[in-house]
C-alpha cells in the first residue's frame, strides 16, 4: 500500500505543477489583453510586416523572366499526351489544316460505357459492373459526357504520372532514412497542407492559363499519398522475405522490383485509390485556370447563382467520384487477397479477355460513330435534365420555410459565429505563441514548442494576424460541431453491428464526395456566408470523428472487456473506465483529421463570402498575385501543420501512457 500511495504522489505531482503553470500562463495573457492600450504591439503586430509577399512575388517574376524556356518546353512535352487523352476522351483528332483537314472521332459515348461495365465486372463481379457502368451511364443521360470526358482526360495523364513519381521518391525516402527525415517528411506535409487554391496560383504565373497547368498542379496536390504508401508498403514487408530474397542471390535491384514491390502491392493499391481520388478533387478545383470540364460547370453556374445546373454538374462529379473510387478499390481488393486473373498463355486475349473485348468494343463503337450519329454523340432526345426541378424545389422551400431558415441563420450568426469570431480576432497574437509554445513544450519538448512557435509567428509578422485567427475561428468551430455530430455516431457504430451497416455506406459515399459538391446545396438554402460554409465544412469533416472512433473502440481487445465484467463493472463502468480510455488515441486522432479536413473545406469555402486566409488565396488567383497567395497558403499550412503535430504529440503520450 505505501508503494502504491507513493507512486500515485510521484505521478500527481508533475500534473499539480503543470496545472500551476497553465494557470500562469493564462492569467499573463489576460493581463496584456486587459493592458492592451498599454501593450498594443502586443496584442497586433506592430504596422510595417515584414514584406514576404512582396518577396515571394520578386522571387517568381525572377524565375518566370530566366526560365520562361524551360517552362515553355515542359508545357510542350506534357502537351502532347494530355491533348491526346483530351480528343480521344472528350473533342475529335483534327489532322491538316483547311480545306484538307481530316478529323477522326472521339471514343463513342457507348463503348466507354460499355467498357466501365467490362472494367467493373473483371474487379468485382457483376454487382460492381453495373454500378461503374451505371455511373458512365447517367453521366451521359443527363447531358453532362463532354465535360465529365475533359475532367477524366486530365486525371487519365496526371494519375499515372502521380503513381510513378510517387513510388520512385518512396523508394528512396525509404532507402535513405536520412532523406525522409530531413528532406521527404517535411516536403509531403506541407503538400498535404497547404490549400489547393495556393497551388494554382504559380502554375498560373509560370504555365498560363492552361489544362498543363491545371495537370501539374493537380500531379503535385495529388503525389504525395503514394510516397507514403510506397514508405508504408516497403517498411511492412516481412524480414523473412528480404532475407529469402538475399539467400536466393537476388541483386539489389531484383530484390527490390521482383521481391520487396510485388509483396507491398497490397499498400500501393491503397495509394493508387488515394491518387485517384485527390487528383479528382484538384482537377475540379483546377478549372478556375483552364481545365474545363465539370469543375468549370460548377463554378459557372455557381456564380451565376444557377443552382439546378450547379447540382447537376456536381452530380456527374459524384457519379464519376463512385466510378473510379469503388473501380480501384476493387482492383486493390483483389491485390490484396493475391487474385490474380491471368492464364499462361501465349495469346493475349486468353490472358486478357475482358480488356480484350473492351479494345474491341471501343473501336467498333467509334467506327459506328462515323456512320451513325448516335454512336459518336450522346444524342439530345434521351437526355434528361433536373435543374428545374431542382430551382422549383429551392423557390418551394424558400417560399415556405424562409423564416424558420433565415431566423436559424440570423441566431447562428448572432448567438455562437460573430462572438467566437471576435474573441479569436482579439487575440493577442503574443499570447498565442506562448500558449501554443507552452503546449508544445508540455507534449513533445523544446523542439516542438520552437516549431509550433516559429510557426505561429510567421501568420503575425507577414500582417496576416487577423485572417489568420478568422480561419482558426471559422475552422474551429466547425470542426468542433463534427466531432459533437460523429463522435456520437461513431459510439453508436461501435455497439451496434446494425447501425455499422447503416452509417458505413454513408460516411463512404461523403469520403468520395470532392468538396465543390458539399456547397451547392448549402448555397441554395443559406445563400453566401459564414454559416453556408460552416455547414458545408461540418458535412465534409465529419468522417474522420465518426470513423475513428468507431474503429477505436472496435479493436478495443475483448478480454480486457471480459476482465472488466467479471470484476464486477457495470456497462457504464466498463465504457467510461476501460473502452474510452483505451480507444482515446484513436479517438483524438479522428480529431486532428477533422480539423484537417475543416481547415481543407474552409478555404475551399471562399468562394461563398468568408473572410480569412482563403479570401486572400482566392483574391491573389483573381489577380495572379503569387506573393500574396503563396504567404496565405503557407499560413494555412502552418495552421494545419500546428494542429497536426500537437494532436500527435498528444496521441504518442497518451498510447505511452496506456502502454
Amino acid at each position: 500500500m505505501t508503494v502504491t500511495a507513493s507512486t500515485r504522489e510521484a505521478r500527481s505531482r508533475p500534473v499539480q505543477i503543470w496545472l500551476v503553470v497553465w494557470a500562469c500562463a493564462f492569467a499573463a495573457v489576460l493581463a496584456v489583453f486587459l493592458l492592451q492600450d498599454r501593450l498594443p504591439w502586443a496584442v497586433n503586430y506592430p504596422a510595417g510586416a515584414v514584406p514576404v509577399a512582396d518577396w515571394v512575388s520578386a522571387l517568381m517574376n525572377l524565375i518566370k523572366s530566366n526560365f520562361s524556356w524551360l517552362t515553355r518546353s515542359i508545357t510542350a512535352a506534357l502537351g502532347v499526351p494530355l491533348d491526346f487523352a483530351l480528343n480521344l476522351l472528350a473533342k475529335n483528332f483534327k489532322i491538316g489544316r483547311g480545306a484538307d483537314m481530316v478529323v477522326l472521332p472521339r471514343l463513342s459515348w457507348v463503348g466507354v460505357c460499355i467498357a466501365a461495365f467490362l472494367a467493373g465486372r473483371a474487379a468485382g463481379g457483376w454487382k460492381l459492373g453495373a454500378l461503374v457502368g451505371g455511373c458512365f451511364l447517367y453521366i451521359a443521360l443527363f447531358g453532362q459526357w463532354t465535360s465529365a470526358m475533359l475532367t477524366l482526360g486530365l486525371i487519365a495523364i496526371a494519375v499515372p504520372f502521380c503513381i510513378v513519381t510517387g513510388l520512385f521518391v518512396g523508394i528512396w525516402a525509404w532507402r535513405k532514412p536520412w532523406a525522409e527525415r530531413l528532406l521527404i517528411s517535411p516536403a509531403l506535409d506541407l503538400m498535404q497542407t497547404i490549400p489547393t487554391f495556393a497551388y494554382l496560383i504559380p502554375m498560373l504565373l509560370l504555365f498560363g492559363n492552361s489544362p498543363v497547368s491545371a495537370m501539374i498542379a493537380t500531379a503535385i496536390f495529388a503525389t504525395p499519398p503514394m510516397v507514403r504508401a510506397t514508405m508504408l508498403g516497403l517498411s511492412r514487408v516481412p524480414s523473412e522475405i528480404d532475407d529469402f530474397s538475399e539467400m536466393a542471390g537476388c541483386t539489389a535491384r531484383q530484390k527490390l522490383w521482383r521481391v520487396l514491390l510485388p509483396s507491398a502491392r497490397p499498400a500501393l493499391m491503397v495509394g493508387v485509390n488515394q491518387v485517384i481520388m485527390l487528383a479528382l478533387n484538384m482537377v475540379i478545383i483546377a478549372s478556375m485556370i483552364g481545365a474545363g470540364g465539370l469543375g468549370y460547370d460548377v463554378l459557372l453556374a455557381l456564380r451565376a447563382l444557377k443552382v439546378g445546373e450547379a447540382m447537376e454538374a456536381g452530380l456527374a462529379i459524384v457519379a464519376l467520384a463512385i466510378a473510379l473510387d469503388r473501380l480501384s478499390q476493387a482492383i486493390a481488393r483483389n491485390h490484396a487477397q493475391g487474385h490474380v486473373y491471368q492464364e499462361v498463355s501465349p495469346s493475349f486475349w486468353r490472358r486478357y479477355p475482358n480488356l480484350t473485348l473492351a479494345i474491341a468494343v471501343l473501336a467498333v463503337t467509334t467506327l459506328l460513330g462515323l456512320f451513325v450519329p448516335a454512336f459518336a454523340a450522346v444524342p439530345k432526345a434521351i437526355t434528361f435534365t433536373t435543374a428545374p426541378m431542382w430551382k422549383t424545389a429551392v423557390s418551394w422551400i424558400t417560399i415556405n420555410f424562409f423564416d424558420t431558415i433565415e431566423a436559424f441563420r440570423v441566431a447562428l450568426i448572432l448567438n455562437v459565429l460573430n462572438p467566437v469570431r471576435a474573441f479569436c480576432e482579439g487575440f493577442p497574437w503574443l499570447g498565442a505563441v506562448f500558449l501554443l509554445g507552452l503546449a508544445g513544450y508540455q507534449l513533445g519538448g523544446l523542439r516542438l514548442a520552437v516549431l509550433v512557435a516559429a510557426l505561429t509567428i510567421f501568420c503575425a509578422v507577414t500582417g496576416l494576424w487577423e485572417k489568420t485567427m478568422a480561419t482558426v475561428y471559422l475552422c474551429g468551430i466547425s470542426a468542433f460541431i463534427a466531432c459533437l455530430i460523429g463522435i456520437p455516431i461513431g459510439l453508436m457504430a461501435s455497439r451496434s453491428d446494425r447501425v455499422e451497416k447503416v452509417v458505413t455506406p454513408v460516411i463512404d459515399t461523403l469520403q468520395v464526395l470532392p468538396s465543390f459538391c458539399f456547397i451547392i446545396p448549402v448555397v441554395m438554402l443559406f445563400r453566401v456566408g459564414d454559416v453556408t460554409a460552416m455547414i458545408a465544412t461540418v458535412a465534409f469533416a465529419v468522417v474522420p470523428a465518426i470513423r475513428y472512433t468507431n474503429y477505436g473502440l472496435r479493436q478495443v481487445p475483448p478480454a480486457l472487456i471480459e476482465a472488466a465484467k467479471v470484476s464486477g463493472c457495470t456497462k457504464r463502468q466498463t465504457f467510461l473506465r476501460v473502452q474510452l480510455p483505451l480507444a482515446l488515441p484513436e479517438i483524438m486522432l479522428g480529431v486532428n483529421q477533422t480539423i484537417l479536413m475543416a481547415l481543407a473545406m474552409i478555404i475551399i469555402c471562399a468562394m461563398v463570402g468568408t473572410r480569412d486566409l482563403g479570401q486572400e488565396v482566392f483574391i491573389a488567383l483573381s489577380k495572379a498575385d503569387s506573393g500574396r497567395g503563396i504567404v496565405a497558403g503557407l499560413a494555412i499550412a502552418f495552421i494545419g501543420i500546428i494542429a497536426d503535430r500537437l494532436f500527435n504529440a498528444w496521441t504518442a503520450k497518451a498510447r505511452a501512457r496506456l502502454g
